[in-house]
């Protein structure tokens, strides 16, 4: 890849490898982590991409998978608990943390589809083409995880 199209996709594609990381990982320094991992291996890729469309999912596959990677490490096993994370993203309005902490409470899988659908708008088939499951697990996951928002949120939980 040459140098400014590696550069073009850094600036597009940033943000959303950062996100999807985010939401796996669950810290802001791994996250930071894995969009550095992520970019050095699209920029030692030997291969063209078809459209722009195949450069991001290709992205969002290798993030996946390094995040799985990484979570499956003896080092992730030393991790402190969420409660103990000094940095947290500054919001606009009170409900946003709240969402977000609640979000980040709930276990990977849950994390991750909801990431994919909500913030990277990707379908169902999608995301299960994607994460290498059924189309029905990724319902069954989302579902989960919205009931568990529902029932940690109460009447401020709104799926729009």
């Amino acid at each position: 890849m040459d140098k400014a199209r590696f550069t073009n996709a850094v600036e597009q594609y940033q943000a959303m490898v950062y996100r999807t990381a985010l939401h796996a990982l669950g810290s802001p320094q791994d996250a930071d982590d894995a969009v550095q991992e992520v970019f050095l291996r699209l920029f030692h890729h030997r291969g063209d991409f078809e459209s722009r469309e195949h450069l991001r999912r290709w992205l969002l596959r290798v993030t996946v998978n390094y995040c799985r990677d990484l979570l499956k490490s003896p080092w992730q096993k030393r991790r402190v608990s969420w409660e103990e994370v000094p940095e947290i993203p500054v919001f606009d309005r009170p409900e946003q943390e709240t969402l977000y902490r609640e979000v980040m409470a709930l276990p990977e899988k849950y994390r991750t589809v909801l990431n994919l659908f909500y913030y990277e708008e990707l379908s169902v088939r999608e995301i299960g083409e994607l994460l290498g499951v059924e189309t029905s697990t990724v319902t069954t996951r989302l579902a989960r995880a919205r009931r568990r928002l529902k029932e940690r949120l109460g009447e401020d939980w709104q799926d729009e």
